[in-house]
Parts: structure tokens; C-alpha cells; sequence
């Protein structure tokens, strides 16, 4: 929206005035007005209706983005054709001696040469003709209409119809006049009247089959300018109701105007042996269309799975393609159903069973309650699973899993804890108890007879290296100023501008030493060295 000054606005100002720029796009307030009273269309972006601030915009404006500095010699008149000023009664000094005008010379005169000319005979004068000096511009001066007159072309098109109209005229007269030779020819005998009858229909015939041409479009193929001549008709006529007028409720199938389409059913109430129109989803899912789209998909997933089809590019490859994959997939099903039927069995094609199990009849007693329990005769089946089950290895009378002591799992028959072990049966049994027994006596006269032993002194013991006596003991002063001196000897060797010149040597390394230099030592191995001081 265009603005008449940049002032500073308050939050409050600047709200109601996007209110105000909301309500003029939807249409509720009516358009701002410029200095010449002409609407501003609300949908100018802010950057083309502001106008610059040198510009000194009191009110709102869009001559700014008009051309403003506009020639005032320049205009969009043309010459006069034809136009004459004055008629002279005879010849005047400095005129054309040819045809006796002003604004020529007898070098330039468009009139045919005279054998006398106006000079000699001071007769049929011709008028002074209308002078014009016109300036244009760059444009107007290459624009090869300029001046053009279009009620000029109004003759030319005059005489195209009348040649139209004369053509039509003669065919049908040709055409009447041999359908009259041929209705006298088959009914000679027939009355004057059936002739004048057969010859209003032949007539009405022929009008029809003019109008029939009205969607004739000529199409150019294999020519020099596009190919040969050929003729394609517009299957749609006149009586055909647009999809759009179908149906007039505004919440009905949406229509685009531009791609013509109308992808949804505009009447899906109505009885489909009557419904002309379905909709364009319609051809979509019918006849040869679904093919067509799973060509596409099947096209779409080989390529992205490395084989080298396309679908425009190369059709009859994809399609080839297509079709073998459709093979070998019912091959494979075939045979998949062959695999199962081998494995299983056929229950459909196999003999049918006999007719006493067929109706449940068997010789077995079984035994109910009043409340139809059963009490005897068919005891509970347990079911069983797809594994095999009650497979007994290496002399066992028990699966592995039956028997469960101290969160272990073992072989109920030998209670033993080791998985594919050889069964030791009562004898490992008692061997097993025997053992555990004996632990716990020892455990026990062990617990009895230890003493209470004092607590031993903490000594620090060095780390470092791989010979360490047993009895070195480290000073913890001494450690504590071996750890200052090797902080010192670190920033040193960071920062040589710290380093002295006479610098003293000392060989004698200290166990002390040692260590303070194994703890500063980084590991580069340590997972955790990046989190040390």
C-alpha cells in the first residue's frame, strides 16, 4: 500500500494500519485514492507504493513508478494523408513546374510528367499539400506500424468473405443440383410432390453436413511446414453441457480452469447407469490407465534398485521388462505353492474321510457330570509347540530346564548345572551333596578360627616403574615439593622465555622425583586424560 511519509508509528498505529491493509485485500474497506483520484490496488507490494523520501510524497502516489521525465515535444500524431491547404487559379513563381504546387519541385512531383506543364500552360493547378514536422523518439522512429491505419484492413477482409460466401453458394447449388438428377432418375414414375419432399430433405441434409464442419481443424504432418495435410475433428458438439455446469453447488467436485480438469464426481448421487460424467479420477482407474501407472511404478522401483530403464526414454524395454517380471513373479508363486503343498499336503484334493469320523462317531466311552464336564474317558491333551520336545541326551531321563537351584538352571535326574553333560544319576546326586556338605564345614572351622587381625599401616608405596623395593617408603613433604618442582620444569619447557641462561644440572633423581613425574606424566592412552587439570 502506498504511503505518504516514512514518520515513525507507535505499535498501536502500525496495527491498526495492517488491519486496515488486511481488510482492503479481502474487499471489506474500499482502496486508497491518489492525487488524481485514481484506486491504488492493495495487492502492490510496500516496496513499489512507498515512494522514495527525497521525493517529498505528501499523499499516497504511484507516480513514482510512472515514467516522469517525459519528452514535451514528443508526440503520438502521424501525418496527415492526403490533406491539401490551398487551390492557386494559376502558376506562381518559385512552384512546380510540372503540376503547379508549392510544397514540391517539378524533381520531386509524384504526378505524372506533363507535355506542357503547369509553367507554360497555367492550367489544372494542382493544390499546395499539407507539410508536417513530426519529431519522434528512438522507438518511433523503427516502429513499422507507426501510423498504421486498422480500418484500412477492413476491405481485405470484405473480400475474403464474399469469395467465402460465392464458394459456399456454388457448392451447394452443385451439390443440389445432382441429388435432383438423382431422385429424377430413380423415381421417374413417382408424383411431383414426393420429389419436391425428397428433394427438402436432401436439401436439409446438405445443411446439415455443412454444419457438421464447424469443428473441422486443419493439421499440417509430414510436410516441408510440418507434414502432410490432414483433417482432425472435435468429438465434443453443441449439445455437450460443460463439466463446470454440471453441477452448480459451490461445495461440489472442485474444477481447475486451467488444466480443464475435474478430478472428482460432480453428481456421485446419481444413478450411474444414467451419469454421463464420473469424473476424471474415473479414466484414471479404469481400463487401460491402471496398467499403464503400474508400468510407471515398476519402472520407478528398477531403477532405484540399479537396472538401467526408463520408462520415456525407452518404453518397449520397460514394458519387456514388465512382462517378464510378471512371469517369473507367477513362476515363483507356482512354485512356492508346490513347495507348501509337498510339505503339507493338499487337504482340498486329497480322499474324503470316512463318514464315522467324518460325524464324530468313535466306540470310546467318555463319562460327563451334570454340568457337562468330562470325568472320564478323554483326559486333556497338552499342546505342543513347533520344537521337538521330550528329546533325552547323554542318559539323561530329564531336559535341560527341569531342575532350578541358586538362579541355575540344570537336569532334574542328576541335578547338575552343566549343559550337556553325561547324567551321573542317584550316585552324582549323593556325590553333589557330599561336596556342598564338606565346603560348609570347612567354611565354618575357617570362620572359627581366624583371630581378629590389627589394622596395618598405611604406607605410600611408589608406583613407578617394574622393580620396587618392599620396604621404600616416600616422605610426603619430599613428594609434595617434587610435584612443585616438576609444575615448574612443565611451564618452563611451555615457555622458553622463562628459561635462565646459566642453568644447573642435577643427575641425582630421588624416588620422590620419580613419582611427582609419573603423576604429572599424560598418558595418551587414558580415555579420561581430557578431563585432567
Amino acid at each position: 500500500m502506498a504511503t505518504a511519509s516514512v514518520a515513525f508509528k507507535s505499535r498501536e498505529d502500525h496495527r491498526k494500519q495492517m488491519e486496515l491493509e488486511e481488510a482492503r485485500k479481502a474487499g471489506l474497506a474500499p482502496a486508497e485514492v491518489d492525487e488524481d483520484g485514481k484506486e491504488i490496488n492493495p495487492h502492490i507490494p510496500q516496496y513499489m507504493s512507498s515512494a522514495p523520501w527525497y521525493l517529498n510524497a505528501e499523499r499516497p502516489s504511484l507516480k513514482h513508478q510512472r515514467k516522469w521525465k517525459s519528452d514535451p515535444n514528443y508526440t503520438k500524431s502521424w501525418y496527415d494523408r492526403g490533406a491539401k491547404i490551398f487551390q492557386a487559379d494559376k502558376y506562381r513563381k518559385g512552384a512546380c513546374e510540372n503540376c503547379g504546387a508549392m510544397t514540391h519541385t517539378a524533381k520531386t512531383c509524384m504526378e505524372r510528367p506533363r507535355k506542357l506543364g503547369a509553367k507554360w500552360t497555367s492550367k489544372n493547378i494542382a493544390p499546395d499539400e499539407k507539410i508536417e514536422t513530426i519529431e519522434l523518439d528512438y522507438d518511433g522512429k523503427r516502429d513499422r506500424w507507426n501510423g498504421y491505419d486498422a480500418a484500412s484492413y477492413a476491405h481485405v477482409i470484405e473480400s475474403y468473405e464474399a469469395r467465402d460466401e460465392a464458394r459456399k453458394k456454388y457448392l451447394k447449388e452443385q451439390q443440389l443440383k445432382k441429388l435432383e438428377e438423382k431422385n429424377n432418375s430413380e423415381n421417374a414414375d413417382s408424383d411431383d410432390d414426393d420429389n419436391e419432399d425428397a428433394l427438402k430433405v436432401d436439401e436439409a441434409k446438405v445443411d446439415e453436413s455443412k454444419q457438421m464442419d464447424f469443428a473441422k481443424v486443419e493439421k499440417r504432418v509430414r510436410t516441408t511446414g510440418g507434414g502432410s495435410t490432414g483433417t482432425v475433428r472435435n468429438l465434443r458438439i453443441r449439445e455437450d453441457t460443460a463439466k463446470y455446469l454440471l453441477n452448480l453447488d459451490v461445495n461440489s467436485a472442485h474444477y481447475d480452469p486451467k488444466t480443464r480438469s475435474m478430478r472428482e464426481d460432480p453428481l456421485p448421487d446419481m444413478d450411474p447407469n444414467e451419469k454421463f460424467y464420473a469424473g476424471d479420477n474415473q479414466n484414471r482407474i479404469s481400463g487401460q490407465a491402471l496398467e499403464f501407472k503400474q508400468l510407471n511404478i515398476h519402472a520407478w522401483e528398477a531403477f532405484e534398485k540399479g537396472n538401467d530403464v526408463h520408462m520415456q526414454a525407452a518404453p518397449s524395454q520397460a514394458e519387456l521388462l514388465y512382462k517378464n517380471y510378471k512371469i517369473n513373479k507367477e513362476k515363483l508363486k507356482s512354485k512356492v505353492k508346490e513347495t507348501v503343498l509337498e510339505k503339507y499336503g493338499n487337504a482340498a484334493s486329497e480322499e474324503p474321510l470316512p463318514r464315522e469320523l467324518l460325524l464324530g462317531q468313535s466306540e470310546r466311552e467318555v463319562e460327563y457330570d451334570r454340568a457337562g464336564r468330562i470325568i472320564k474317558g478323554q483326559e486333556m491333551a497338552l499342546p505342543k509347540s513347533k520344537y521337538e520336545e521330550d528329546v533325552y541326551i547323554n542318559n539323561h531321563t530329564a531336559v535341560w530346564g527341569s531342575w532350578w537351584k541358586d538362579h541355575q538352571w540344570g537336569y532334574k535326574c542328576c541335578k547338575q548345572f552343566v549343559r550337556n553333560s553325561y547324567c551321573t544319576g542317584a550316585a552324582g546326586i549323593e556325590a553333589a551333596e557330599a561336596a556342598a556338605d564338606l565346603m560348609k564345614a570347612n567354611i565354618a572351622r575357617k570362620e572359627a578360627s581366624e583371630d581378629v587381625i590389627a589394622p596395618a599401616e598405611e604406607k605410600q608405596l611408589a608406583t613407578w616403574g617394574t622393580e620396587i623395593p618392599d620396604d621404600l617408603v616416600l616422605d610426603q613433604a619430599k613428594l609434595a615439593e617434587a610435584l612443585k618442582k616438576e609444575d615448574k620444569r612443565r611451564k618452563e619447557e611451555k615457555d622458553e622465555r622463562k628459561r635462565k641462561y646459566n642453568v644447573k644440572w642435577n643427575d641425582e633423581v630421588t624416588a620422590e622425583d620419580m613419582e611427582a613425574y609419573r603423576m604429572k606424566k599424560v598418558h595418551h592412552d587414558d580415555p579420561m586424560k581430557n578431563f585432567l587439570n
